[in-house]
């Protein structure tokens, strides 16, 4: 039996990483293997890859030298870093230099760079529309992903440039879900306006990925947004409404109002959600659910979604 090709992916327990790995590896027909890369390879959910045939390894992105032997030998990596560990742009530009210096290196033969728009481009920091944070970004962890593009092209590297979106998973774990209000009633509270909303499963993004690998040189060169669904606030509403059998309305606050919020990384956030509404043409435009689907066929609804995980939503 032919060997097969040696897929490195990074934030390999995390939601992005961990659905690339697990797509590979439900398919027994792939013609890839799995290199899992993660700080702790004893963590519960390191075993879990491990025992799903993964070859899980150690491995710290902002260290070269580690980065060049891990990828010694793959076909391809799927690169992600995760800003929310130390907010710190110049971090995340620092680790995807590294990341696309050791790929050009290793010879890989194709690149998955998670990444997104770099916003000062329709919104330059002189326009103050949109406050500008930490000295020269709109919007943190989209501007640093942006940039960092231009490391894979200088390198020379076989990239894709998968442009992810809004995480419905943030509705579980980063507070973005129904809350109850003074009056008791439950909401969700976002400053999108009456704009719609590009949203995804975190798994799906996994599996659009893999189907991205399947699909090769075609797509090499390409950049490629995905979104499971785009819907407008009111329309989660209902839908929350529905699957969780209680009344759901959107609380619509400012940008201005949702920086303030006083949680770390609000400010960033409250950018990021002014640019999905002042821009929603570009940003839902880029996304692209029928390409989705046929990258990945099990592509879930917000409502496919909701089914599976409103159970475990914390409604207060």
């Amino acid at each position: 039996m032919a060997q097969k090709k040696i897929i490195v992916v990074f934030g390999a327990t995390g939601s992005q990483g961990g659905g690339v790995v697990r797509a590979i590896l439900n398919d027994s027909n792939s013609e890839f293997a799995v290199r899992a890369v993660t700080r702790d390879p004893n963590s519960d959910k390191a075993k879990e890859l491990a025992k799903m045939g993964a070859e899980v390894v150690k491995g710290e992105i902002d260290d070269l030298q580690s980065l060049k032997r891990i990828l010694s030998g793959a076909y391809g990596a799927y690169f992600v870093t995760f800003f929310w560990d130390h907010f710190s742009p110049e971090k995340e530009k620092s680790e995807a230099k590294n990341m696309a210096e050791a790929a050009k290196e290793a010879g890989l033969k194709h690149v998955i760079w998670s990444t997104l728009e770099d916003t000062r481009k329709y919104i330059p920091l002189d326009d103050n529309r949109m406050p500008t944070l930490q000295g020269k970004y709109k919007v943190p962890h989209f501007d640093a992903k942006g940039e960092s593009n231009q490391y894979f092209i200088d390198a020379g590297v076989p990239v894709t440039f998968l442009l992810t979106t809004f995480y419905w998973e943030n509705m579980l774990y980063f507070g973005m879900g129904p809350k109850k209000g003074a009056d008791g009633k439950l909401a969700i509270t976002f400053p999108m306006g009456d704009k719609k909303l590009s949203g995804i499963a975190a798994e799906d993004i996994g599996k659009c990925a893999y189907g991205i690998f399947k699909r090769g040189n075609e797509l090499i060169g390409k950049t490629i947004g995905i979104a499971g669904e785009q819907l407008d606030c009111n329309e989660m509403a209902k839908a929350l409404t529905k699957t969780l059998g209680k009344e759901v309305t959107y609380n619509e606050i400012t940008p201005e109002q949702y920086r303030n919020l006083g949680f770390p990384g609000a400010d960033d956030l409250g950018n990021m959600f002014q640019f999905y509404r002042d821009f929603e043409d570009v940003f839902d435009r880029t996304r692209d659910v029928k390409f989705a689907k046929e990258l990945d066929p099990e592509l879930k609804s917000f409502e496919m979604w909701l089914a599976e995980n409103a159970e475990r939503m914390p409604v207060d």
